[in-house]
């Protein structure tokens, strides 16, 4: 497990730079389609538990959410977000069945926000500057790149040196120790984003420290509610399509909180 998780990482890394490099629409197109599967994922296992989501609807709803910040994000958010509650009711009530209307709404609604909304948010990081595109790739090459950092270094320490377990009750196989390494690979990885390099960004030393702690710990955060999802829906895994890492679900649990706590502080103390 642990080389094919590897070879994925070593593979699929340079496909994620060129794709970010490369300005858009490239990197839509990829959140996008990981999106919209990552998503299927989600109704899949949802519906396994005997709860029929709308599957269609939440599948369509999440790529316009993901698509949403190419436009006005004031304007189209109000309307997605209403037409989002609204449509599947209405459709709940035209639907023959009617058992567990309620809940399979609710479900989809989740699938939409979870996976549409949150993911949007690193589209709207990589053109949160029209003017200058470079300004939001090298934001997104940090929003993941420390994301990664606090993953590997919380996994490789977890794994040799972890006794004391951080949320038994949700994943026994998170522990304090690879927690707090998870911090401290954010840290450092956040650090390169200052140094003179073509990604370097306007940040001093503390900044770069603090920005790479919140990733680190809304990324784990992210890693829990993912973990919890699996275990209520009784499943260690959401899918096999990334050998050694699972499913496209399991891959982007804490890729998005981090997305969301990158965006706000770029939007609030940058432009």
């Amino acid at each position: 497990m642990l080389k094919k998780r590897v070879i994925t990482a070593l593979c699929g890394i340079p496909l994620l730079i060129a794709v970010i490099w490369f300005s858009e629409p490239w990197f839509t197109i990829l959140v996008a389609i990981w999106g919209v599967l990552a998503v299927f994922e989600f109704y899949r296992l949802v519906a396994a538990s005997k709860v029929p989501p709308l599957t269609y609807f939440g599948l369509i709803w999440t790529l316009l959410f993901i698509l949403s910040p190419h436009f006005d994000y004031e304007i189209i958010t109000p309307p997605l977000l209403t037409s989002a509650v609204v449509l599947p009711l209405i459709w709940l009530l035209l639907r023959p069945q009617k058992e567990a209307a309620f809940t399979s709404w609710a479900w989809t609604i989740v699938g939409i926000l979870y996976v549409g909304w949150l993911l949007s948010y690193l589209v709207a990081l990589r053109n949160i500057d029209p003017a200058n595109l470079e300004v939001g790739r090298n934001w997104v090459f940090f929003a993941l790149f420390t994301n990664f950092g606090s993953d590997t270094a919380a996994f490789f320490v977890g794994r040799t040196w972890g006794k004391h377990h951080l949320a038994p009750s949700i994943s026994s196989g998170k522990t304090w120790e690879g927690a707090i390494a998870g911090i401290f690979g954010a840290i450092i990885v956040s650090l390169f984003f200052i140094l003179p390099t073509p990604l370097s960004l306007h940040l001093n030393w503390g900044q770069a420290i603090f920005l790479g702690f919140l990733v680190s710990i809304f990324g784990q955060l992210g890693d829990l509610v993912e973990s919890l999802f699996k275990r209520n829906m009784g499943v260690k895994e959401s899918g096999k399509l990334i050998p050694g890492h699972g499913g496209l679900l399991d891959r982007m649990d804490s890729v998005v909180f981090a997305g969301v706590v990158v965006y706000y502080y770029v939007l609030f103390t940058v432009t």
